[in-house]
């Protein structure tokens, strides 16, 4: 769900930046004397759009995931349940050396959990309603430390500082579109016109959703490491139960996050956050093994 939920917003900005700074006049630092693009400062100027992007999706994440999951926070409770939660997401916290993150529940039918933040030491891990249901203690308490490892190993900051590269080069590579439409195909001679305005947000839209499959490529990687992080703070036989409760389906996303929910058919492996269940279930028992 965090990934979900990075990958539209950091969209959105990149988009909403790029066309603040058309606007008012911005880009044309990348039109030398109105003929040719000057790459250098194409490359600068898309570096500092794509880190922008990057960097306010990640200081928004977790503002982003308490609004659209409607995550409610556990503070003080005297329900046992509630209280059993945070004293397990702290010992997971304090075993992986990390502060210890705000916690909540969201309301959804099916299970579900994430971890997001700009921090690892200012962190919020949430899990389902559905979840705790369907699920027993030793199973949620994997679900927990698979989430605690998510934060320990730093997969947020180092999933934005990715996201910036690729933004960089999505911009940058949008804007040679806009160039040639406008230059090649629309023959405008001096200056940047209708063409390239519309021609490279178009681009850069396609070229983003394209260069989602490396971001979600390395949110699989990270997946496995997340599970033999559950699989320490809980055990190995709690985190495969886990994952083998799971396939029975997790929650719906939001609407905002629909769209990642592509189903079946080779290209969908492309856009997955998450590896299949039963290979990471194989790699655990391997590992355990």
């Amino acid at each position: 769900m965090r990934i979900g939920l990075f990958l539209l917003t950091n969209i959105a900005v990149i988009v909403v930046i790029s066309i603040i700074f058309s606007v008012f006049g911005i880009g044309n630092v990348l039109d030398d004397q109105g003929i040719d693009l000057d790459l250098g400062r194409l490359l600068i100027y898309s570096a500092v759009i794509g880190f922008t992007g990057s960097l306010i999706s990640l200081a928004m994440s977790k503002a982003m995931a308490k609004r659209s999951t409607g995550c409610q926070r556990i503070e003080e409770s005297r329900d046992p349940e509630a209280q059993w939660i945070v004293s397990r997401v702290r010992a997971h916290a304090e075993a992986a050396g990390i502060g210890m993150p705000e916690v909540a529940i969201f309301p959804a039918e099916g299970p579900n959990a994430f971890a997001t933040g700009m921090r690892r030491d200012s962190a919020l891990v949430a899990v389902s309603s559905g979840l705790l249901r369907s699920m027993d203690r030793n199973e949620v308490d994997a679900v927990l430390g698979h989430e605690i490892a998510h934060i320990a190993n730093g997969d947020m900051i180092t999933l934005s500082l990715m996201q910036g590269v690729v933004n960089t080069f999505v911009v940058f590579l949008s804007r040679i579109v806009g160039h040639f439409v406008d230059r090649v195909i629309l023959r405008n001679e001096r200056g940047h016109g209708i063409g390239y305005f519309l021609s490279s947000m178009v681009a850069q839209v396609l070229l983003g959703i394209l260069a989602s499959t490396i971001v979600c490529w390395f949110s699989r990687r990270r997946e496995f490491r997340a599970d033999e992080g559950g699989a320490r703070f809980a055990g190995t036989e709690n985190m495969i139960a886990a994952l083998e409760r799971l396939k029975g389906g997790t929650a719906e996303l939001p609407d905002g996050m629909a769209a990642f929910g592509i189903g079946g058919g080779k290209m969908a492996a492309l856009f997955s956050t998450h590896p299949p269940l039963d290979v990471r279930i194989a790699a655990l028992r391997e590992r355990g093994g």
